[in-house]
């Protein structure tokens, strides 16, 4: 559960809880109960937090227990078959990206292994083995029923958008358009554009999404903060 990672990231930059929601568009209520792992953030309020907190998504995932002869790379044990240091330094390249590229320590990713994060039936998965502070690439699963936020508070962030559907179907809604998206089905869109993700369908859908530049994108800044809204935050029994 994400709670602890909130309230340190949280108390270690002053911020009171009444800021930290403000912020992200929230009741303090809510967030007392997020940080005692009574209540579950949407999608969308997940990325308010790691905008207002400064965090990245990977700091806010779990790692899924390690199977027989599998070592975690980066707690320094056994590494996957073929996994080699790659990449260590590379300059700024032609298209601008800020940094180095970082190291590809471990380039597999057992599935087995993966980091994850729950929300109300959503679950997120993180395709790489380490974070990556480019690129978000994951397994993502939308029960059916769920969504990615309220109807009316459609979501907003840095970077770019790809979808593929492997099984099931999704709508996606971007501004005032609607897609469904099947099996194969594919969807790019800027992210600053209002969007919203939903399952209205019977069966779960299964896809790999990549979100490019989200950290780096300097127009999330100037985003203004959701309208509060909680009636798509559900809490947990205590």
């Amino acid at each position: 559960m994400i709670g602890p990672t909130v309230r340190a990231a949280r108390e270690a930059q002053g911020m009171s809880l009444r800021e930290l929601a403000r912020r992200i568009g929230v009741s303090p209520s809510f967030v007392s109960q997020l940080e005692r792992n009574k209540a579950n953030a949407s999608v969308s309020t997940l990325y308010s937090l790691v905008e207002a907190l400064g965090l990245s998504l990977d700091q806010l995932m779990v790692k899924e227990p390690i199977s027989a002869g599998v070592t975690d790379a980066a707690a320094g044990g056994t590494k996957a078959p073929g996994a080699t240091p790659l990449d260590r330094t590379r300059d700024r390249g032609r298209d601008g990206l800020p940094g180095q590229w970082p190291a590809v320590e471990a380039p597999m990713q057992p599935a087995s292994t993966r980091a994850r994060i729950q929300f109300p039936g959503v679950v997120w998965e993180r395709l790489t083995q380490a974070s990556d502070p480019l690129v978000d690439f994951l397994h993502v699963e939308y029960a059916p029923g769920s969504s990615s936020c309220a109807p009316d508070n459609m979501m907003r962030h840095g970077g770019r958008e790809y979808g593929y559907v492997v099984s099931g179907r999704i709508t996606v809604q971007i501004g005032f358009d609607r897609y469904d998206l099947s099996p194969g089905d594919a969807v790019t869109f800027d992210s600053m554009t209002p969007h919203r993700l939903s399952n209205p369908f019977s069966e779960p859908c299964r896809a790999v999404w990549v979100v490019v530049g989200r950290r780096s994108d300097e127009r999330a800044h100037e985003a203004p903060p959701p309208p509060p809204n909680v009636t798509h935050l559900p809490s947990l029994p205590a």
